[in-house]
């Protein structure tokens, strides 16, 4: 008869291998273990988990506005501390280029409290204000070692009295204002031209007063005509028209004529050469009366005769 004893043992080995664990993943675990093999998911989880929750909490500490002020008023103080250092302080300003008038008018445009820092100096718009004034030609602004703020100024020089509308100018070789004139006797070196438009034509005025030097004596300014054209006022309240075109070359023929005949001296009101090919002279009224005595007695000899 058998035992029964290897039966027992072959149905309990039976039973455990029943209930043994099966080593394959489940599905959750197979799409996790998917996911990460992902490279973008990796870097989801490295990268962006760690950077949103660092922003999350800045922006939380953000959001208290005691917060912000406080980190302003920090940040502030530390940019101050800066920029007062002694290097970066500016104690005075030195104005070079300019005449006394033009410094006092520099500094009063430029009202600024010494020392001061250099970061709170706009030195683009500080020129700008400069440039303002119609004496300056240029303006240079710049910070030297030592504190010191340099304003280098170039000045307009002044060629031409310009009287218009009952009062006196002076302009510069381009026609730019540089400052009033309250009589004519301050500037007496300077010539004088008038009219309307005078100052748009300063280079051509300047170059007639350049070939009028033999007439410096007499010559006492020049009149713009309609705006476009020019007459010399000489003294004894004589005038040359010149043309629009060519207007020195005219003004040349009559320098010439008076050299040869002396045409200046003769009892004359206006020599007009707004046609240079036919000259036109004006006789005044005491030339005009002797030339008709004249033409009356030999038109009276004629008769006897």
């Amino acid at each position: 008869m058998q035992s029964l004893t290897p039966s027992r043992r072959a149905a309990s080995g039976l039973k455990q291998d029943t209930h043994r664990r099966d080593p394959a993943p489940s599905r959750i675990a197979y799409k996790i273990n998917r996911l990460w093999l992902t490279p973008l998911f990796r870097a989801f989880l490295r990268v962006g988990v760690p950077v949103f929750l660092v922003l999350f909490a800045i922006g939380w500490f953000f959001s208290n506005p005691t917060n912000r002020y406080a980190i302003g008023e920090k940040f502030t103080e530390i940019k101050r501390s800066v920029q007062e250092r002694p290097e970066f302080m500016v104690k005075l300003m030195a104005v070079e280029g300019a005449t006394p008038i033009v410094d006092d008018a520099v500094r009063a445009i430029l009202p600024i409290s010494f020392p001061i820092s250099s970061f709170d100096l706009d030195l683009e718009v500080m020129r700008g204000e400069i440039m303002k004034l119609d004496v300056i030609e240029n303006a240079e602004l710049r910070v030297r070692p030592g504190g010191v703020l340099e304003v280098a100024i170039t000045e307009r020089d002044p060629v031409v009295i310009w009287r218009t509308d009952g009062q006196l100018e002076l302009l510069d070789g381009t026609g730019h204002r540089v400052a009033s004139l309250t009589a004519r006797s301050a500037r007496a070196d300077l010539p004088m031209v008038v009219g309307q438009g005078a100052d748009q034509a300063v280079n051509e005025a300047l170059a007639l007063i350049k070939t009028a030097r033999p007439l410096a004596g007499k010559l006492r300014g020049l009149v713009r005509v309609g705006e476009r054209r020019w007459d010399l006022v000489l003294d004894r309240e004589q005038r040359i028209m010149l043309p629009e075109d060519q207007p020195v070359q005219a003004l040349e023929q009559v320098l010439a004529l008076d050299q040869a005949q002396d045409l200046l001296a003769r009892d004359l009101t206006a020599i007009d050469m707004r046609s240079p090919l036919r000259p036109t002279l004006r006789l005044a009224e005491p030339a005009t009366e002797e030339l008709r005595r004249i033409k009356g007695m030999e038109m009276g000899d004629t008769a006897d005769e």
